[in-house]
């Protein structure tokens, strides 16, 4: 019996010993920052700068443990830091307070399996939503389907009004839906900054599926244009600002040059409630995908603030429209002949069905 004893004791140290280290391990390699408005923590790899930091917004909020977007939250991080390890990367999350400790969690496993470091800070959606409360109310009346409460509003804008609670040293951003899978290291994506030109605040890959081509159509029935058609490989209207065509953009992906929107007169003109009403009416535009609406309506109107990114960089996966009155033109708007950097699996299109990853 003592020597069974002394057996138990012997396991049961084991055990404690090896649950101290795992939280001491996770707790060395977590760092995070929790207050918004704390400035935010150095790079645990190298001596960064304002103009090599990586920060990538991510938006993780109204989730439970087996929610969908747990998991690709999960993944992507994973992804990025897996693909990313010639750059510090750091991680800003928006989230409600169940969503935090769930995110917490998933960077935990992430850090544990990868044996990396990870940097991050939580911003609560409330406070940030409180700080756009502006933008909301113009926008949502003019892209939402069933326009509902503040809070769920609120996030379908946050890139419009991210220079608001972003912290003031960043210059620059990536804001990414959670249904993304990288096949190159950020840093390519973050090198398309580089290519900006002056005037630019946003950097999108088109809409590779024709819901503006569906949007649009009855501005279309009465006006030649351009606005909602695929991309040609020759001008079909030379003397037009997009004279190939143009398809909208998709808002998966947004590079975001923060200094610029903080300062740009302009971009806070064009947000302003007056101006919405008149190019919504223009075109006779009622959408229903948030922001993404809004940034193709200023993309053909003031095409100066955005810099179009080539489609690999948001190479979208969605077939529902060749499924719902486009079969007969949608691979023209689906094609896309560049690399791919960066997979969307919007509307739950899964990565392996079609890429085998």
């Amino acid at each position: 019996m003592k020597k069974h004893g002394k057996f138990l004791i012997q396991i049961f140290l084991i055990i404690a010993i090896t649950v101290i280290f795992y939280f001491s391990y996770i707790t060395i390699n977590l760092n995070n920052t929790l207050n918004i408005s704390s400035p935010p923590s150095s790079f645990p790899f190298v001596n960064s700068t304002e103009t090599n930091d990586y920060h990538i917004w991510l938006i993780f909020t109204k989730v439970s443990n087996d929610s969908p977007l747990t998991v690709k939250f999960k993944n992507l991080v994973y992804n990025l830091v897996n693909v990313s390890l010639d750059v510090p990367i750091k991680f800003h999350i928006i989230i409600d307070e169940q969503s935090k400790i769930i995110a917490q969690n998933k960077l935990s496993e992430v850090v544990y399996k990868l044996n990396q470091s990870l940097t991050y800070k939580f911003y609560n959606v409330q406070e940030c939503a409180s700080k756009i409360s502006d933008i909301v109310s113009v926008m949502s009346p003019f892209f939402s389907s069933k326009p509902g409460t503040y809070y769920s509003d609120a996030l379908f804008y946050l890139s419009l009004g991210l220079y608001r609670f972003a912290p003031i040293s960043q210059k620059r951003a990536l804001l990414l839906d959670c249904d993304v899978y990288f096949k190159r290291s950020v840093s390519v994506l973050f090198a398309e900054f580089n290519r900006f030109k002056p005037s630019a605040i946003f950097g999108l890959s088109p809409e590779l599926s024709p819901v503006y081509h569906h949007i649009l159509h009855t501005y279309k029935r009465k006006h030649k244009t351009t606005f909602g058609e695929f991309y040609h490989s020759r001008a079909i209207a030379p003397l037009n600002v997009h004279p190939r065509g143009f398809q909208g953009y998709n808002s998966g992906i947004v590079l975001i040059n923060l200094e610029k929107q903080r300062s740009s007169k302009e971009f806070a003109q064009i947000i302003l409630k007056e101006n919405v009403s008149n190019i919504t009416t223009k075109y006779k535009f009622r959408g229903h995908l948030g922001d993404q609406d809004f940034y193709t309506l200023i993309g053909y109107e003031y095409p100066q603030l955005i810099q179009t990114l080539n489609c690999g960089f948001n190479r979208q996966l969605c077939t529902w429209w060749r499924e719902h009155g486009y079969k007969n033109i949608f691979n023209y708007y689906f094609k896309c002949d560049h690399e791919t950097v960066v997979l969307h699996g919007n509307c739950n299109t899964k990565f392996d069905m079609l890429y085998g990853i």
